[in-house]
């Protein structure tokens, strides 16, 4: 007897079981999936979709290790977005996934590991910090550089010094810094110059707006870290997940199907192409 894999249509309902204000206009909605046969690996998303409204693709920003607790930090900037803040506790929306390719955490064991992320980019890096956290001894040196554009939006602050803690080199900057603020104010492309890199055994994980990623992906081989094991995430008008409507074709690549985790070798060059 063959069993056929589920269909990438099909709808999955799931369960909001709270729901937690992060930083202006971001919230994080806890899902459950009961009785679901759910995996995903760090750096993938889902397609989720609320009746009479649309669907959206969210990075899932939880712990690989619970995949039946979902997490996806979303900012309210659309249709469906929007009408996600007027979801409560105990609300249910529809789930298809996961999509897309992953960080190549097992891939890149043994090697030092930079991850930068600029705003919201953090959220679709979370698992991978979680991944690093769990099998730590199988990597060398853990950097996370990551900036936003005020203290206040600075994404997971309640967590970082449990990744210290962890023996992961956390480094923060903003672009506008506060009475208060004691950290770095400036560009996290700033932080990965200051960075002590061995580029031979040099990872990077990189996600933010496009023109960051693009000038850290640069300077990082400039430091000579091959661009074969740079590693940037997309998240290009994806609307159907599956490789059909067209809206995310990126050159010869689909970003839903072929990413949104590609290496940087693959893409250096369309990352010039303004993203409409």
């Amino acid at each position: 007897m063959t069993v056929l894999p589920p269909s990438p249509w099909q709808t999955i309902p799931a369960r909001v079981r709270a729901i937690t204000p992060e930083v202006p206009d971001v919230t994080t909605y806890d899902l459950e999936l009961p009785g679901a046969d759910y995996a995903f690996r760090p750096g993938q998303f889902n397609m989720l979709y609320l009746a009479g409204v649309g669907e959206v693709a969210i990075s899932i920003s939880s712990d690989p290790a619970t995949p039946q607790q979902l997490r996806h930090t979303i900012r309210a900037v659309g249709n469906v977005t929007r009408a996600l803040t007027r979801l409560t506790a105990g609300d249910t929306l529809g789930l298809r996934g996961p999509f897309g390719t992953a960080w190549p955490v097992e891939a890149v064991r043994g090697h030092d590991i930079v991850i930068v992320a600029g705003g919201l980019g953090l959220a679709p890096l979370r698992p991978a910090i979680y991944h690093l956290i769990r099998h730590r001894p199988d990597y060398g040196r853990i950097a996370v550089l990551y900036g936003a554009r005020t203290p206040a939006d600075l994404l997971y602050a309640h967590e970082y010094d449990w990744w210290q803690a962890a023996d992961i080199d956390v480094q923060l900057t903003v672009d506008v810094g506060t009475p208060t603020w004691r950290g770095a104010i400036g560009f996290v492309t700033t932080l990965l110059a200051q960075q002590p890199l061995e580029p031979a055994r040099t990872v990077v994980f990189t996600c933010g707006p496009e023109v960051m990623m693009r000038f850290v992906a640069t300077g990082a081989v400039n430091r000579g870290v091959a661009a074969e094991r740079i590693f940037v995430s997309l998240e290009r008008n994806m609307n159907c997940a599956v490789a059909l409507c067209g809206h995310c074709q990126f050159g010869p690549s689909f970003v839903c199907q072929d990413g949104p985790v590609f290496a940087y070798a693959n893409v250096r060059r369309l990352l010039l192409v303004e993203n409409l």
